[in-house]
């Protein structure tokens, strides 16, 4: 078993904030004591030697990634899978901030220069401030962005093509033939970050409009009787549309089931389309996009290492296509005033 920091600050003669600090915050170390904590740091422990490589060569072997939602979802469990598939075998660590609010990545970002411990800065699928920007650039942090606004001063990005996206939505339920179509989308206050989705909106109402056709937005929550409320929704509208365009799977898969299960038939009442092709979106016959999170991580996780060994990469703003995956949740509509049962 490796020895603990207090073991190596025994050995050291030093305190133990005085290791911290010699691993953390170097700066603040005389260079001989620095060079006796590295040294019996290499003769007790693998792990506290890395930290040790660490302060010669400058680096934390640690990336920062900064995601808005539930770390848990689908997407963002995904980017993690890739990042990490190519991140841990160049033992980096990724070190995982869920950003809520402008409050807190203001806060991020105004703390990161005291901290001093990442190598990288990673945004994925929210907005970020030209001062954040410009903080990280003094700094000699790279920035990348995933499903991100591309900035020329960031060092990178890995995007899903979510204009494309939107419009290959759009234009599979019209030439189904669907005119009355509703876009549903998550309710986002002020100061939630959002940025990927709402992208697919824009380009999806875009679309629509270029054809003569005018969708409307419903917002919701995501909140544990999302499906019902908008189950309850769609089936008292005045004019009931007859196609239903999801924000992301997410959204649609509950909304799929809710309709099911109350005997609505879909697609013969409701054609319902997501975004994503995550998990069970097969199994539900969802007619969906498909982009690849897992693959956005490994990209954007190659890029870091160029960054960081070279500092630049090929290609540094890359995009990836998103694809229309067609299942059974679609169909030319029918009577949009009669109730059909699966």
């Amino acid at each position: 078993m490796g020895a603990t920091i207090q073991e190596v600050a025994a050995a050291a003669h030093v305190s133990v904030s005085t290791v911290s600090r010699a691993f953390n915050r170097p700066d603040l170390v005389s260079a001989k004591t620095r060079h006796r904590v590295i040294e019996m740091a290499r003769k007790l422990d693998f792990t506290i030697l890395r930290s040790a490589t660490a302060l010669k060569s400058g680096r934390a072997f640690r990336i920062a990634l900064l995601v808005s939602g539930p770390i848990r979802s689908w997407f963002n469990a995904s980017i993690l899978e890739g990042l990490n598939a190519v991140l841990r075998p160049a033992e980096y660590d990724l070190a995982i901030w869920q950003i809520g609010t402008y409050g807190e990545q203001q806060c991020f970002f105004d703390d990161l220069p005291e901290r001093r411990n990442v190598d990288a800065v990673i945004v994925s699928s929210f907005d970020i401030k030209t001062r954040e920007i410009d903080r990280l650039a003094t700094m000699g942090v790279p920035l990348i962005g995933i499903n991100s606004p591309i900035d020329s001063r960031m060092a990178a990005s890995v995007n899903t093509d979510d204009l494309h996206g939107g419009t290959i939505m759009a234009n599979h339920l019209m030439s189904l033939g669907h005119q009355n179509i509703v876009f549903v989308a998550t309710r986002t206050a002020e100061h939630i970050l959002r940025f990927s989705a709402n992208r697919r909106w824009e380009s999806f109402a875009r679309t629509c409009k270029l054809k003569g056709i005018n969708p409307r937005l419903i917002m919701t929550e995501r909140k544990p009787n999302m499906a019902e409320v908008l189950s309850d929704r769609l089936l008292t509208m005045k004019s009931r549309p007859t196609a239903v365009a999801c924000q992301d799977d997410e959204i649609a898969i509950p909304l799929l089931l809710e309709l099911r299960r109350r005997n609505v038939a879909v697609p013969g009442q409701f054609s319902i389309i997501g975004f994503d092709d995550s998990r069970y979106a097969k199994e539900t016959g969802l007619t969906t996009i498909r982009q690849l999170p897992i693959q956005l991580g490994i990209i954007t996780g190659a890029k870091i290492l160029d960054l960081l060994s070279t500092g630049k990469t090929n290609a540094p703003f890359e995009s990836c296509t998103a694809a229309l995956i067609e299942r059974s949740s679609t169909a030319p509509p029918k009577n949009p005033d009669t109730i059909l049962v699966n």
